[in-house]
C-alpha cells in the first residue's frame, strides 16, 4: 500500500516575525530587492559580514561613550559579543563556499538615518538607539524574506539570526524608552518614515540594506 506524504509546509516571512516588529516597520522589503539579493549571493554574504562587524562596533562605541548607564552597558556588552559571533559565523560560511571576505563600500542606509540624529543629549543617544532598533528590525525582516528562497544550510543559519536580531531590536527600543526624558513615539514615527524612504528608493549597488535596483 502506497502512502502519500504531505507536501512540506513553506513558511512565509510573516510567520517568522512578530506582529510588533512588522508594525514597527513602515513597509515590507520590496520583491525587487529580494530578487536582487538572489542574483548577488556573494555580495549578500560579504555585506552581511560587514553589517555584523559594524553592529558590534556600534555597540562598543556606546559602551565607551555612556559609561554612566548600567542597563545600556549590560545590553550593549551582550549585543557586541553576539554580533561578533555572527561575524565569525558568516566568514566561516563564506570560506566553506569559496567566497573571500573583502572590503566593499557601505550602503547609504545607515548614514541616511544617522544624518537626522539630534546633537543634544539625551536626545542624541535616544535617536541612536531608535536607529539601532530600525536597523535590527529591518535586518530581521530581510532574513525572513530571504529564507524561503535559500539553500537549506543558509536558510537554517538565517532562521537563527531572525531570533537574535529580533531580540536586538527589542533591546534597542527598550533602552530608547528607558533613557528618554519624554515619550518617543513621534521620533519613532519620524525615523519610520525616513527608513521606509531609504528601503523603497533606487540604488545602483546591491547591499544588504540597499533600496531597490535602479
Amino acid at each position: 500500500m502506497s502512502v502519500t506524504l504531505p507536501e512540506p509546509v513553506r513558511v512565509s516571512a510573516d510567520d517568522l516575525l512578530s506582529a510588533e516588529l512588522l508594525d514597527f516597520l513602515r513597509c515590507r522589503t520590496p520583491d525587487a530587492w529580494v530578487a536582487w539579493a538572489l542574483e548577488n549571493p556573494e555580495l549578500l554574504l560579504i555585506d552581511h559580514a560587514q553589517c555584523e562587524k559594524k553592529a558590534a562596533s556600534t555597540a562598543m562605541s556606546l559602551l565607551y561613550r555612556y559609561v554612566d548607564q548600567p542597563l545600556l552597558l549590560t545590553k550593549m556588552s551582550q549585543l557586541a559579543r553576539e554580533e561578533l559571533l555572527h561575524f565569525e559565523q558568516v566568514v566561516t560560511l563564506m570560506e566553506s563556499r569559496g567566497i573571500s571576505y573583502r572590503h566593499i563600500s557601505a550602503s547609504r542606509y545607515a548614514e541616511g538615518l544617522r544624518r537626522h540624529v539630534q546633537a543634544e543629549e539625551p536626545n542624541r543617544l535616544v535617536d541612536i538607539l531608535i536607529i539601532g532598533a530600525f536597523i535590527e528590525a529591518r535586518s530581521c525582516e530581510r532574513f525572513a524574506r530571504l529564507i524561503p528562497h535559500l539553500d537549506p544550510e543558509l536558510a537554517k543559519f538565517y532562521r537563527t539570526l531572525v531570533k537574535s536580531e529580533g531580540r536586538h531590536y527589542e533591546d534597542y527600543l527598550m533602552l530608547a524608552r528607558h533613557l528618554a526624558a519624554s515619550p518617543i513615539e513621534s521620533r519613532i514615527a519620524f525615523f519610520a518614515d525616513r527608513e521606509a524612504e531609504l528601503v523603497q528608493t533606487p540604488d545602483t549597488a546591491f547591499r544588504f540594506h540597499s533600496g531597490v535596483p535602479a
